[in-house]
């Protein structure tokens, strides 16, 4: 991804309200969204903030849900 990002405060994530595997498909991709602007923000940031990893793991949850989502649906 090779955004640019605009400077200012950090891009929200807000927690869920469901679980990954209750969320629709609409909510997962916008969490998805959300996270990987918050990523791509604090890439941008020297030296990266510690809060990135937390975020990693969360996009890495997300991605495994739809990678599973889209393996049932091509069965």
């Amino acid at each position: 991804m090779s955004a640019a990002v605009a400077p200012g405060p950090a891009p929200q994530v807000s927690q869920p309200k469901h679980p990954l595997h209750a969320m629709t498909t609409y909510e997962l991709c916008a969490y998805r969204s959300q996270i990987e602007s918050a990523i791509a923000f604090f890439d941008a940031r020297h030296p990266v903030p510690l809060v990135r990893d937390g975020l990693q793991a969360r996009l890495d949850d997300v991605m495994a849900e739809q990678e599973s989502r889209k393996r049932i649906a091509d069965a």
